[in-house]
């Protein structure tokens, strides 16, 4: 389980492409329910650093206060917008990870998630 201060490090840090490309900075981490590890975060880019895409952390490296993520900055900038309001629906979930090329997993249902699954997205 990440603890409060593994979590703060993550939000120090700037995010990078597998292409080099500068993304931005973390702006919130998400963790998967069952096993409490970070999972994803969001990368604040854009005009003024407004707009927040998630990106997982699978395959991504660390080196101090820098994250490379295992995508380039072309398929952040495509990732599909899902709304930064605290938890990740299974059909946000299920879009990113198509969209990421993670399989088509289904997550499995957690308490409190009533959204009808639409695998056919």
């Amino acid at each position: 389980m990440a603890t409060q201060a593994e979590i703060r490090t993550l939000l120090e840090c700037h995010v990078v492409g597998c292409d080099g490309e500068q993304l931005g900075r973390v702006g919130q981490v998400y963790l998967n329910d069952r096993t409490g590890r970070a999972e994803w975060v969001t990368v604040c880019g854009g005009f003024l650093g407004m707009r927040q895409t998630f990106v997982p952390l699978a395959g991504s490296s660390r080196t101090g206060d820098e994250i490379t993520v295992a995508f380039d900055g072309a398929k952040v900038r495509a990732a599909p917008h899902v709304a930064v309001d605290g938890l990740l629906t299974a059909r946000e979930e299920i879009l990113l990870h198509r969209h990421y090329g993670m399989g088509h997993t289904v997550p499995a249902p957690r308490t409190g998630d009533h959204d009808r699954l639409d695998l056919d997205i």
